[in-house]
């Protein structure tokens, strides 16, 4: 599967906010937006066009899709899953977002960023329910546990991510025993646990609608 493999602090600043694409130094004074909070580009300093309509919309649908780290197409195909679903169709898209494996492993604290704990799962670090997954984009259900294989609970990475995201309180939808490198599934995610940034995905709806 394709990704995005060009600079990320490059997304945050297009996008004038940090959406944590690079770990634990987003949180330090090396952040770009920290130094450089204006678009990127020869003219970034300059130019601030005022955005409306179907520029506020695009907008919107960028940050969500570079927050969780999917090209266009997966993004577009997991819209349309979710338009598919009985319920709210922003609300039924956030929660398959973040019910990606990668960003449970994220979540769990086992990756610093989700460009991390993408690569722990396509490495074969990762099982559910017993079984090993390297599919990034698995779906987990309540109930399901998600762990660390007993043969990778020594990798350096994982265990320097551990120690890096103590700080960071899991969600409460998943418990996670951290010591164990393990976690269960209590519930489906709710709207105010699911993400870190502020994010109106009612506009990316009536983007995709049109």
């Amino acid at each position: 599967m394709a990704r995005y493999i060009g600079p990320v602090c490059r997304q945050c600043r297009r996008e004038g906010m940090k959406l944590f694409l690079k770990g634990e130094r987003c949180h330090t004074e090396k952040c770009a937006i920290e130094k450089r909070n204006f678009s990127p580009g020869q003219h970034g300093k300059d130019r601030k066009p005022k955005i409306v309509g179907y520029g506020l919309q695009l907008r919107e649908k960028q940050k969500a899709r570079r927050y969780y780290q999917l090209l266009e197409g997966q993004f577009r195909n997991l819209f349309e899953k979710a338009a598919a679903m009985k319920g709210v169709t922003g609300d039924n898209m956030l929660n398959m977002l973040e019910r990606r494996l990668d960003n449970v492993i994220y979540r769990m604290g086992f990756g610093t960023s989700r460009a991390q704990a993408r690569q722990v799962v396509r490495h074969g670090h990762v099982e559910v329910n017993g079984r090993k997954v390297n599919i990034p984009s698995y779906t987990v259900k309540p109930n399901d546990v998600v762990e660390i294989r007993a043969k990778s609970k020594t990798n350096a990475g994982i265990l320097a991510a551990r120690d890096a995201t103590a700080h960071a309180p899991a969600p409460n939808w998943l418990e996670v025993d951290r010591d164990a490198l393990k976690a269960r599934v209590l519930s489906q995610p709710k709207r105010e646990d699911l993400v870190q940034i502020q994010l109106n995905e009612q506009l990316i709806v009536e983007l995709y609608s049109k």
